[in-house]
């Protein structure tokens, strides 16, 4: 029998946060004004200038990050 031990899920999808977390993460980032995207209609998100001053206050090493 399993113990449950409280904890909550998070999952890693192709080196990605993904579940629940990643997307309550990501709604944060973007309420916050961290990311954002130049359309709705775009599947990808930049990170704003005060998203790389808070990222990197947080210990965040954003160089490892590729431009695409």
């Amino acid at each position: 029998m399993k113990k449950t031990t409280g904890r909550k899920p998070a999952k890693a999808c192709y080196e990605h946060i993904g579940g629940k977390l990643g997307q309550l993460l990501l709604e944060q980032f973007v309420e916050k004004g961290w990311i954002a995207k130049d359309h709705p209609s775009d599947h990808h998100y930049y990170i704003t200038d005060k998203g790389q001053e808070e990222f990197t206050k947080l210990g965040l090493d954003l160089s490892q990050i590729k431009e695409e």
